[in-house]
């Protein structure tokens, strides 16, 4: 009798390996960090062998501290940091250069020099012209490697993001494929047809053949045969479309946010794709047995990192969840506001030039006045992606589901209900990700028979109602969209 479901959740600061019960319970969980590469600044990279060897390391792991093995396990499901780019070769399973992280910003020129295409890419992929996605990091990548355009024609490299290099390194090589939801975030894959675009790809110049297969979110990748016991992967999506998943968003107007290094927020839209006019993006929420459900999405770029700076660079606090103890010292921030732009804003604002900025300093204010603004512009920025969403779906929100990391920071959750004027539903397994990743496999391979099967297993902890006027609140995001309106006035010197 099989006990689990394996996931395999490789994020952008860590990866972690789950084993996951029948009743939906993450039974055991390991974990390893990801160390982040800054050749420039306002690029971001990652050593793609470092995340293969993340990975073997967690499932080892956790099949030690757990006591179970592969017999234990019914399937694998992995979930991934998207859009972030690997490319390797056919022949040897090397990748060819460091992955190019989903934050990066050093393929700006290339998106630069096709702006002029931006309105048929939105047409046809739902988003916008931006380094964020994978199209213009393959460019990158084959400009930037002996005879890498030519190599790639040949069929010699293959592109993959993260669930594709994994599921290649797990199955020796016998599968290179990616789901419907990573593959919507390539700006190659067009939503409407559910292929690739020919027309795409030559914007860019892509050989075609060095793309992945594209396959159902429960569907079978192959059997991972670098671990011993026959299991398959059964079960692939981006992360944040396994968290709408996890978070059992299977009605369309349903949302989540999740909270780690950015905030995604994600709106089940039905079997229709909306083309936004607000700076949303259109993406493809999964796909089961042919049938595909899409999704409005925003992107917030610096969420939970900014405790990260806030850390780091300051050294005010030692440990991340330090953050809310020093900002709880406060009431308020004394009218200080803090726009985390490090690298950019996202949505509805898609400004690339735009930095940060901290805003309404006096002689009374301090470090912890600061720490809080940095946890409320969080959930400032979360509200920009959600008003824009309500605008453009024609939906109220009468509720919000939360997880992530800082989602278990309670003074950020009640500021979030309190600027949205919404409950906020934190569920009692803030393992979302993982969750979704499980849970399509599970389906996959048949140890959970349906979707109602997993409702049955979704709990809430905890529910935030909001406590601030609506007058109060008001008052407060107008102070935050005018701090954004001078940031974003601000340009700085280049050089």
């Amino acid at each position: 009798m099989k006990k689990y479901i394996l996931a395999i959740d490789q994020g952008t600061t860590s990866t972690r390996a789950i084993l996951i019960d029948a009743k939906g319970n993450a039974a055991f969980k390991a974990q390893r960090p990801v160390d982040w590469l800054f050749p420039q600044p306002g690029w971001v990279e990652v050593d793609a062998d470092r995340i293969w060897i993340s990975v073997i390391d967690v499932i080892n792991e956790l099949l030690v501290v757990s006591g179970a093995t592969m017999d234990d396990v019914a399937a694998i499901g992995i979930t991934n940091q998207r859009e972030t780019t690997v490319v390797w070769e056919k022949s040897t399973g090397k990748a060819v250069c460091n992955a190019i992280v989903w934050q990066s910003k050093q393929t700006q020129d290339l998106c630069d020099a096709r702006m002029d295409k931006m309105e048929f890419i939105q047409a046809r992929t739902g988003l916008r012209m931006n380094p964020y996605f994978s199209a213009s990091k393959i460019r990158y990548i084959l400009d930037h490697i002996p005879h890498g355009q030519s190599r790639a024609e040949k069929g010699e490299l293959l592109f993959g993001t993260i669930d594709s290099w994994l599921i290649y390194k797990l199955t020796k090589g016998e599968t290179h494929a990616t789901d419907v939801s990573n593959a919507s975030r390539t700006m190659l894959f067009n939503i409407f047809t559910m292929s690739y675009d020919p027309d795409l790809a030559a914007i860019w110049n892509i050989p075609l053949c060095m793309l992945p297969e594209v396959r159902d979110n429960s569907a079978d990748y192959g059997e991972a045969t670098f671990f011993a016991g026959g299991v398959h992967i059964y079960g692939v999506a981006g992360d944040q479309q396994a968290a709408l998943f996890g978070q059992c968003c299977f009605r369309q107007g349903e949302s989540k946010n999740t909270y780690g290094t950015g905030c995604f927020m994600l709106m089940n839209i039905g079997s229709k794709p909306i083309l936004s006019k607000a700076g949303l993006l259109t993406t493809v929420a999964w796909r089961e047995n042919g049938v595909t459900t899409y999704a409005l999405e925003g992107s917030v770029f610096i969420g939970g990192a900014i405790v990260q700076w806030l850390r780091d660079q300051t050294r005010w606090f030692e440990d991340s969840p330090d953050s809310e103890y020093y900002a709880s010292k406060v009431k308020d921030t004394a009218g200080v506001y803090f726009v985390p732009a490090f690298v950019g804003l996202g949505t509805p604002w898609w400004d690339d030039e735009c930095r940060g900025a901290i805003f309404g300093l006096t002689r009374g204010a301090e470090r912890h006045h600061i720490t809080r603004a940095g946890l409320e512009s969080v959930a400032d920025q979360s509200k920009d992606v959600i008003e824009a969403m309500k605008k453009e779906a024609g939906l109220s929100l009468p509720s919000l589901r939360v997880d992530g990391g800082a989602s278990g920071n309670a003074l950020l959750m009640q500021f979030q209900a309190d600027i949205l004027q919404c409950e906020v539903h934190l569920p009692a397994c803030l393992e979302t990700t993982a969750l979704g990743a499980g849970y399509f496999a599970g389906l996959g391979c048949g140890f959970w028979k349906d979707k109602k099967s997993i409702l049955a297993c979704h709990k809430i902890q905890k529910v935030y109602k909001p406590k601030m006027s609506k007058a109060q609140c008001a008052e407060l995001y107008d102070g935050w969209l005018c701090a954004v309106a001078a940031a974003r006035f601000f340009k700085p010197r280049k050089g």
